[in-house]
C-alpha cells in the first residue's frame, strides 16, 4: 500500500514539504487513543536483541540522522519498530540552514541530494524535549558545529552540545563530515580531528558514567585518510564509527543532469557499496572491538546482510525509510 499509493502520493510534494507534512500527519494521528499501539502491532513488533557499546538494542535498525533533527517525533517513530533513533545534527545555536529547494529525489536511482545545511531550532530546545521521554527506546545525539563557527572555534560548539544532551541521550555522534556546512569537511583532517576528538573524550571521561562517543565519516576519504582515522579513534579511545554520511559523488547515476547537478550530499542506493567498501576497510583495519554502525543504502534484508558481513554491528536507515516505507524495519528484522 506505501509503495502503490502513499509514496506517490508524497512524491507529487516537494520532498521537504512532504518531510514536514508527513511529520504532522504522523504527530496528528498519533494522539488518538490506540493508535500508537496500533502501530506497535503492524510495524514494531519486531525482536532480535543485540547488545552494542554496554547499551541493550531491541533489534540492530534504527533510524539515521537527519530524519529527526530537532527530536520532536522519536516517540512516535519509536512505534515503527526502530531498534534506536539519532537525533540531530544539533548545533548550539538554532539556524535555518541553506536556502531552499535543498532537497531533490532521485527516484530511478532510489536516491536523495539534500544540501539542508545542519538546520535545527538549536540543541537546548531539543535537550528539553528529550527531557520529557517516557519510553526507554535508545536515543543517540548527533552534535556538530554552527555554520557561522569558524572551525578554529569548531571544538567550543561540541563540546557546548555535548553538555546540553548529555542527561537525555544514550550515546553520542561527532558529525564532521555533512558536506553541506562549508569546511567541515575541514575537520576530518589528522590534526584538527585528534584535537576535537580529544577535548569531547576528556569532557565524556570527567562524567562518573561516560557515555558511548562515535565518529561519522564521509564516504569520499581515501584509503589513507580512512586509515588516519582508525588510528586517532583508538587513540582517544572512542567507540566507533558511523560509515557514512552522505557522497558528493555522482558516478553512475540514471537521473537527469538537471537534479543530479544540484549541489549537496547523495544519499540511498548509489552510496551502498562504497558504504560497504568502508566498513570493510574499518573493520579490517580496526579488528573486532571497534563499534561500526552500518548506513548507506538499506532498503532490504539484503543490504543489511551485506553491511553486517562487512563488519557492522548495528545498521540505519534513511533514505530506505523514505522510500520503503513503514515496514522497512519490520522487513529487515524479519529476514536476518
Amino acid at each position: 500500500m506505501y509503495r502503490q499509493i502513499i509514496r506517490p502520493l508524497l512524491f507529487l510534494m516537494n520532498p521537504e514539504a512532504a518531510h514536514h507534512f508527513t511529520f504532522s500527519l504522523i504527530k496528528w494521528s498519533f494522539k488518538i487513543p490506540g493508535v500508537k499501539a496500533i502501530f506497535k502491532a503492524i510495524c514494531g513488533n519486531v525482536s532480535k536483541p543485540v547488545e552494542v557499546m554496554g547499551l541493550h538494542f531491541p533489534n540492530p535498525v534504527g533510524l539515521a540522522a537527519g530524519f529527526d533533527k530537532d527530536a520532536v517525533l522519536f516517540e512516535e517513530l519509536g512505534a515503527f519498530g526502530f531498534g534506536f533513533i539519532e537525533v540531530g545534527t544539533l548545533t548550539p545555536k538554532a539556524q535555518d540552514g541553506n536556502p531552499k529547494p535543498r532537497m531533490f529525489r532521485l527516484p530511478a536511482d532510489k536516491g536523495l541530494i539534500n544540501r539542508m545545511g545542519f538546520n535545527n531550532q538549536g540543541v537546548d530546545a531539543a535537550a528539553l524535549r528529550l527531557q520529557k521521554r517516557t519510553s526507554n527506546l535508545i536515543i543517540g545525539g548527533n552534535i556538530g558545529k554552527n555554520k557561522v563557527t569558524a572551525n578554529e572555534d569548531a571544538n567550543s560548539d561540541y563540546r557546548y552540545c555535548f553538555e546540553a544532551l548529555f542527561p537525555v541521550v544514550d550515546y553520542f555522534v561527532v558529525n564532521v563530515s555533512s558536506p553541506n556546512t562549508p569546511g567541515l569537511r575541514a575537520l576530518q583532517d589528522k590534526e584538527p580531528l585528534t584535537k576535537l576528538l580529544t577535548e569531547v573524550m576528556a569532557l565524556n571521561m570527567s562524567k562518573s558514567t561516560p557515555k558511548p562517543v562515535l565518529l561519522k565519516i564521509a564516504p569520499d576519504l581515501t584509503d589513507e585518510q580512512i586509515e588516519e582515522i582508525v588510528e586517532i579513534v583508538k587513540a582517544v579511545k572512542l567507540s566507533g564509527v558511523i560509515a557514512t554520511n552522505t557522497t558528493i559523488s555522482r558516478q553512475g547515476l540514471k537521473t537527469v543532469a538537471t537534479i543530479t547537478s544540484e549541489q549537496g550530499g547523495l544519499s540511498g542506493k548509489p552510496v551502498t557499496d562504497r558504504s560497504t567498501a568502508v566498513i570493510k576497510k574499518l573493520r579490517t583495519l580496526a579488528g573486532p572491538e571497534m563499534v561500526i554502525i552500518g548506513v548507506g543504502g538499506i532498503f532490504n534484508a539484503q543490504d543489511a546482510k551485506e553491511k553486517l558481513a562487512a563488519g557492522a554491528n548495528l545498521l540505519q536507515v534513511y533514505t530506505g525509510f523514505i522510500y520503503e516505507g513503514p515496514f522497512i524495519v519490520k522487513n529487515i528484522v524479519r529476514n536476518l
